[in-house]
Protein backbone atom coordinates (compact mmCIF):
# COMPACT_ATOMS: atom_id res chain seq x y z
CA UNK A 1 0.00 0.00 0.00
CA UNK A 2 1.28 3.45 -0.91
CA UNK A 3 1.58 5.95 1.98
CA UNK A 4 -1.03 8.15 0.26
CA UNK A 5 -3.38 5.14 -0.22
CA UNK A 6 -3.38 5.82 -3.98
CA UNK A 7 -3.49 3.14 -6.65
CA UNK A 8 -0.18 2.48 -8.44
CA UNK A 9 -1.35 4.37 -11.56
CA UNK A 10 -3.11 7.21 -9.72
CA UNK A 11 -1.96 10.83 -9.83
CA UNK A 12 -2.18 13.08 -6.82
CA UNK A 13 -4.96 15.71 -7.11
CA UNK A 14 -3.72 18.13 -9.78
CA UNK A 15 -4.90 21.71 -10.28
CA UNK A 16 -3.86 24.36 -12.80
CA UNK A 17 -4.92 27.92 -11.99
CA UNK A 18 -4.31 30.57 -14.65
CA UNK A 19 -3.75 34.30 -14.31
CA UNK A 20 -2.46 34.30 -10.74
CA UNK A 21 0.41 36.77 -11.33
CA UNK A 22 -1.10 40.14 -12.19
CA UNK A 23 1.80 41.62 -14.10
CA UNK A 24 3.08 38.57 -15.98
CA UNK A 25 2.08 38.02 -19.61
CA UNK A 26 1.14 34.47 -18.65
CA UNK A 27 0.99 32.65 -15.32
CA UNK A 28 -0.16 29.43 -13.67
CA UNK A 29 -0.23 28.11 -10.14
CA UNK A 30 0.18 24.34 -10.44
CA UNK A 31 -0.45 21.87 -7.64
CA UNK A 32 0.50 18.20 -7.63
CA UNK A 33 -0.97 17.25 -4.28
CA UNK A 34 0.94 19.27 -1.67
CA UNK A 35 3.59 20.38 -4.18
CA UNK A 36 2.79 23.89 -5.39
CA UNK A 37 4.72 25.86 -8.02
CA UNK A 38 4.05 29.37 -9.32
CA UNK A 39 4.97 29.67 -13.02
CA UNK A 40 5.15 33.13 -14.62
CA UNK A 41 6.02 33.78 -18.27
CA UNK A 42 7.61 37.15 -19.15
CA UNK A 43 8.11 38.56 -22.63
CA UNK A 44 11.40 40.32 -23.36
CA UNK A 45 11.65 42.21 -26.63
CA UNK A 46 15.28 41.27 -27.16
CA UNK A 47 16.51 37.73 -27.53
CA UNK A 48 19.90 36.31 -26.52
CA UNK A 49 22.89 37.96 -28.22
CA UNK A 50 23.91 34.73 -29.97
CA UNK A 51 20.60 34.66 -31.88
CA UNK A 52 20.82 38.24 -33.14
CA UNK A 53 20.13 38.44 -36.86
CA UNK A 54 18.72 34.92 -37.10
CA UNK A 55 15.02 35.84 -36.84
CA UNK A 56 14.75 33.19 -34.15
CA UNK A 57 13.31 33.61 -30.66
CA UNK A 58 14.15 31.80 -27.44
CA UNK A 59 12.30 30.25 -24.51
CA UNK A 60 14.16 29.69 -21.27
CA UNK A 61 13.33 29.07 -17.63
CA UNK A 62 14.51 29.91 -14.14
CA UNK A 63 13.72 27.73 -11.13
CA UNK A 64 13.91 28.49 -7.43
CA UNK A 65 12.61 27.12 -4.17
CA UNK A 66 11.35 29.43 -1.43
CA UNK A 67 13.20 29.03 1.89
CA UNK A 68 10.21 27.45 3.66
CA UNK A 69 9.01 25.32 0.76
CA UNK A 70 10.45 22.39 2.71
CA UNK A 71 10.21 21.08 6.28
CA UNK A 72 13.27 23.06 7.32
CA UNK A 73 14.34 26.45 6.02
CA UNK A 74 16.83 26.36 3.18
CA UNK A 75 19.15 29.26 2.51
CA UNK A 76 18.31 31.48 -0.46
CA UNK A 77 20.70 30.67 -3.28
CA UNK A 78 21.09 34.37 -4.09
CA UNK A 79 23.03 34.67 -0.82
CA UNK A 80 25.54 32.05 -1.93
CA UNK A 81 26.29 33.93 -5.14
CA UNK A 82 25.15 31.33 -7.66
CA UNK A 83 22.45 28.69 -8.17
CA UNK A 84 23.22 25.15 -7.05
CA UNK A 85 23.94 22.40 -9.53
CA UNK A 86 20.49 20.94 -8.91
CA UNK A 87 18.80 24.27 -9.63
CA UNK A 88 20.75 24.74 -12.86
CA UNK A 89 19.90 21.22 -13.99
CA UNK A 90 16.19 21.69 -13.32
CA UNK A 91 15.86 25.06 -15.04
CA UNK A 92 17.69 23.75 -18.10
CA UNK A 93 15.33 20.77 -18.14
CA UNK A 94 12.29 23.07 -18.04
CA UNK A 95 13.68 25.20 -20.85
CA UNK A 96 14.46 22.17 -23.06
CA UNK A 97 11.02 20.73 -22.42
CA UNK A 98 9.24 23.92 -23.49
CA UNK A 99 11.43 24.54 -26.55
CA UNK A 100 10.66 21.02 -27.78
CA UNK A 101 7.09 22.11 -28.56
CA UNK A 102 7.68 25.71 -29.71
CA UNK A 103 8.31 27.09 -33.20
CA UNK A 104 11.11 29.47 -32.25
CA UNK A 105 10.92 31.28 -35.60
CA UNK A 106 7.24 32.19 -35.11
CA UNK A 107 7.72 35.05 -32.62
CA UNK A 108 10.77 36.85 -33.93
CA UNK A 109 13.93 37.80 -32.07
CA UNK A 110 12.32 37.89 -28.66
CA UNK A 111 12.82 35.91 -25.49
CA UNK A 112 10.29 34.47 -23.09
CA UNK A 113 11.49 33.63 -19.60
CA UNK A 114 9.34 31.32 -17.50
CA UNK A 115 10.05 31.67 -13.77
CA UNK A 116 9.10 28.61 -11.75
CA UNK A 117 9.09 29.26 -8.00
CA UNK A 118 8.36 26.38 -5.65
CA UNK A 119 6.05 27.58 -2.90
CA UNK A 120 5.71 24.16 -1.25
CA UNK A 121 7.62 20.96 -2.01
CA UNK A 122 6.35 17.41 -1.50
CA UNK A 123 8.11 15.61 -4.36
CA UNK A 124 7.86 16.15 -8.11
CA UNK A 125 8.65 19.88 -8.18
CA UNK A 126 10.35 19.73 -11.60
CA UNK A 127 7.51 17.75 -13.19
CA UNK A 128 4.90 20.11 -11.75
CA UNK A 129 6.95 23.08 -12.97
CA UNK A 130 7.09 21.79 -16.55
CA UNK A 131 3.36 21.05 -16.59
CA UNK A 132 2.42 24.48 -15.23
CA UNK A 133 5.04 26.30 -17.30
CA UNK A 134 3.36 25.11 -20.48
CA UNK A 135 0.11 26.80 -19.41
CA UNK A 136 1.92 30.04 -18.52
CA UNK A 137 3.74 29.98 -21.87
CA UNK A 138 0.51 29.36 -23.77
CA UNK A 139 -1.10 32.35 -22.07
CA UNK A 140 1.95 34.50 -22.83
CA UNK A 141 1.60 33.66 -26.53
CA UNK A 142 -2.15 34.34 -26.32
CA UNK A 143 -1.35 37.75 -24.79
CA UNK A 144 0.99 38.48 -27.70
CA UNK A 145 -1.64 37.43 -30.24
CA UNK A 146 -4.28 39.63 -28.64
CA UNK A 147 -1.99 42.63 -29.19
CA UNK A 148 -1.07 41.64 -32.76
CA UNK A 149 2.56 41.07 -31.80
CA UNK A 150 2.26 37.64 -33.43
CA UNK A 151 -0.46 36.21 -35.66
CA UNK A 152 -0.32 32.52 -34.67
CA UNK A 153 0.41 30.60 -31.49
CA UNK A 154 3.98 29.26 -31.77
CA UNK A 155 3.13 26.24 -29.61
CA UNK A 156 3.13 23.10 -31.75
CA UNK A 157 1.98 20.67 -29.06
CA UNK A 158 1.40 20.20 -25.35
CA UNK A 159 4.16 19.01 -23.04
CA UNK A 160 3.88 17.72 -19.48
CA UNK A 161 6.02 15.72 -17.09
CA UNK A 162 5.52 13.15 -14.37
CA UNK A 163 7.62 11.11 -11.99
CA UNK A 164 7.47 7.34 -11.66
CA UNK A 165 9.36 4.97 -9.45
CA UNK A 166 9.67 1.54 -7.97
CA UNK A 167 8.46 1.67 -4.39
CA UNK A 168 8.55 -1.53 -2.34
CA UNK A 169 9.08 -3.52 -5.55
CA UNK A 170 6.00 -1.94 -7.16
CA UNK A 171 6.01 0.50 -10.11
CA UNK A 172 4.05 3.62 -9.08
CA UNK A 173 3.08 6.94 -10.64
CA UNK A 174 3.66 10.48 -9.33
CA UNK A 175 5.81 9.98 -6.26
CA UNK A 176 5.32 12.24 -3.27
CA UNK A 177 8.18 12.88 -0.85
CA UNK A 178 7.39 9.89 1.36
CA UNK A 179 7.82 7.58 -1.64
CA UNK A 180 10.55 9.52 -3.42
CA UNK A 181 12.83 9.51 -0.38
CA UNK A 182 12.75 5.70 -0.07
CA UNK A 183 12.09 4.49 -3.64
CA UNK A 184 14.40 1.88 -5.14
CA UNK A 185 14.15 3.59 -8.52
CA UNK A 186 13.16 7.18 -9.34
CA UNK A 187 12.50 8.46 -12.87
CA UNK A 188 11.10 11.60 -14.49
CA UNK A 189 9.45 11.52 -17.91
CA UNK A 190 8.80 14.54 -20.15
CA UNK A 191 6.32 13.64 -22.90
CA UNK A 192 4.42 15.68 -25.49
CA UNK A 193 0.70 15.59 -26.14
CA UNK A 194 1.33 13.49 -29.25
CA UNK A 195 3.32 10.98 -27.23
CA UNK A 196 6.84 12.04 -28.19
CA UNK A 197 9.47 11.57 -25.51
CA UNK A 198 11.41 14.75 -24.77
CA UNK A 199 13.53 13.54 -21.88
CA UNK A 200 13.86 10.67 -19.42
CA UNK A 201 15.81 10.89 -16.17
CA UNK A 202 16.08 7.60 -14.30
CA UNK A 203 18.19 6.51 -11.35
CA UNK A 204 18.48 3.29 -9.36
CA UNK A 205 19.00 4.11 -5.70
CA UNK A 206 19.85 0.50 -4.81
CA UNK A 207 19.80 -2.46 -7.16
CA UNK A 208 19.71 -1.72 -10.92
CA UNK A 209 16.30 -1.84 -12.55
CA UNK A 210 15.50 -4.12 -15.48
CA UNK A 211 14.30 -3.26 -18.98
CA UNK A 212 10.91 -4.71 -18.07
CA UNK A 213 10.70 -2.44 -15.03
CA UNK A 214 11.71 0.56 -17.13
CA UNK A 215 8.98 -0.21 -19.68
CA UNK A 216 6.42 -0.54 -16.87
CA UNK A 217 7.44 2.92 -15.64
CA UNK A 218 7.16 4.31 -19.17
CA UNK A 219 3.64 2.92 -19.49
CA UNK A 220 2.66 4.55 -16.22
CA UNK A 221 4.21 7.83 -17.33
CA UNK A 222 2.35 7.83 -20.64
CA UNK A 223 -0.94 7.37 -18.82
CA UNK A 224 -0.12 10.10 -16.33
CA UNK A 225 0.94 12.60 -18.99
CA UNK A 226 -2.21 11.86 -20.97
CA UNK A 227 -4.22 12.90 -17.90
CA UNK A 228 -2.09 16.02 -17.38
CA UNK A 229 -2.44 17.09 -21.02
CA UNK A 230 -6.19 16.63 -20.69
CA UNK A 231 -6.13 18.98 -17.69
CA UNK A 232 -4.05 21.50 -19.64
CA UNK A 233 -6.63 21.43 -22.45
CA UNK A 234 -9.48 21.96 -20.00
CA UNK A 235 -7.62 24.80 -18.31
CA UNK A 236 -7.01 26.83 -21.47
CA UNK A 237 -10.36 26.07 -23.11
Amino acid sequence: MRPSKRQPDQLRPVTLERGVARYAEGSCLVSFGETKVLCAASLEERGPPWLRGTGKGWVTAEYAMLPRATHERTRREVNSGKPSGRTQEIQRLIGRSLRAVVDLHAFGERQIVVDCDVIQADGGTRTAAITGAWVALNDCFAWMMSRSIISINPLKDHVAAISCGIYRDMPVLDLDYAEDSTAETDANFVITGKGGIVEVQGTAEGKPFSEEEFLSLLRLARGGVEELVGLQKQTIA
